[in-house]
């Protein structure tokens, strides 16, 4: 890394090319119609077009990944031209756009199972936690059952049609959900995995999934625009802390250098919260992926200039400001200051919250 590099650099993430260093970090938003994006999506995602790179909302592969009401899928027809007038109104105002693919596993109830069965997960224990079933309704998860291993070769299938799901829909690429407690996570870690097939019981095992996962995807759409998100210490929804998550994460990252993905989504700490919660070194992956490193959680407009010129990581990803700021990149580059969301129409709603947020030139 060149040490004159900035946030406001281009650079490259693989076969996607980008204008500068902010990343939107994925923000889940309950506005989807029966799964499927709305107009609504469009402007919301082209307002915030001038982030180098934007990365959507949580979009379920499959019918039975979904854990909170109206997140939206890229698992239908109807899904992927929801889906493709807002990559065409991101490309028209000058931005690039990867959608996050995600499987919630256990972090789910059955209301929103197809059928009314029961979640799935790398285990048949309950996440001590609560999910959102409906607009203001909190409501604890529901008892999964373990995925068999003969049912596991469909999911990865799964994964690997939501990524050219996602190219058909104009997506510049892919990133693979693989933090914060949810399925790809149960799996990993020996605090929500006691499985004793081919995908539990050892660290080799339990990265299993997540390794053959990645191969597909890659294998679909091509590495350049296929990325990961990880969480190695985090304790969202209730995923406890690996016996050894250091070992884990590195071999994880290890293993996966050699695909030469896109790029490499860290979440320094808890989710959301404190960035020191558990000890961990995140340099030490950046060194095993070898590839272009985001890193995120709570990051400032001082902490993120200072993390680029540094050379600490390609890129740094910001989330919740984004949902007041549309155009928070241009707030970062003129030192203006940030405005604050309302909570209360973060999750569900119509354009109040989601889309009327002003500019700073009108503010």
């Amino acid at each position: 890394m060149d040490s004159m590099t900035t946030l406001f650099d281009p650079a490259n993430f693989g076969d996607i090319t980008v204008a500068n260093r902010l990343v939107m970090a994925p923000l889940t938003r309950n506005r989807a119609l029966g799964q499927v994006p709305q107009a609504l999506h469009v402007e919301y995602y082209r307002q915030r077009a001038s982030a180098g790179l934007i990365i959507t909302e949580a979009t379920q592969i499959r019918p039975d990944g979904q854990g909170y009401f109206d997140t939206p899928g890229l698992h239908s027809a109807e899904q992927i031209a929801g889906w493709k007038p807002v990559t065409d109104a991101v490309h028209a105002a000058g931005g690039k756009i990867v959608v996050q693919l995600w499987h919630v596993g256990r972090i789910s109830v059955k209301r929103l199972q197809p059928g009314g069965q029961a979640p799935v997960s790398s285990t048949p224990r309950a996440a001590r936690t609560r999910t959102y079933a409906a607009h203001g309704e909190l409501v604890p998860t529901d008892e999964p059952r373990a995925l068999r291993t003969d049912e596991i070769p469909q999911l990865i299938a799964d994964y690997a049609q939501a990524a050219k799901n996602a190219i058909a829909a104009g997506f510049d690429g892919v990133q693979v959900h693989a933090a914060n407690g949810y399925l790809l996570d149960q799996f990993m870690r020996d605090s929500a995995n006691d499985r004793s097939d081919a995908y539990g019981g050892s660290m080799e095992n339990r990265a299993r999934l997540l390794i053959e996962v990645m191969t597909a995807v890659a294998e679909a759409i091509g590495p350049g625009r296929t990325s990961l998100r990880l969480s190695p210490v985090t304790p969202s929804n209730d995923i406890g802390q690996d016996s050894n998550p250091q070992a884990l994460f590195n071999h994880v990252v290890e293993r996966l250098a050699p695909l030469k993905l896109a790029f490499l989504e860290l979440v320094e700490g808890t989710t959301g919260g404190p960035r020191d919660s558990a000890p961990f070194d995140y340099e030490a992956l950046r060194q095993r992926f070898q590839g272009p490193v985001i890193l995120n959680n709570g990051y400032t407009r001082d902490m993120a200039l200072e993390t680029v010129a540094s050379g600490r990581a390609d890129a740094v990803s910001i989330g919740r400001p984004f949902i007041a700021n549309p155009d928070l990149f241009e707030r970062i580059r003129d030192n203006l200051p940030w405005a604050e969301g309302h909570k209360e129409t973060y999750y569900g709603g119509g354009a109040q919250g989601f889309t009327d947020y002003p500019r700073a030139a009108l503010t």
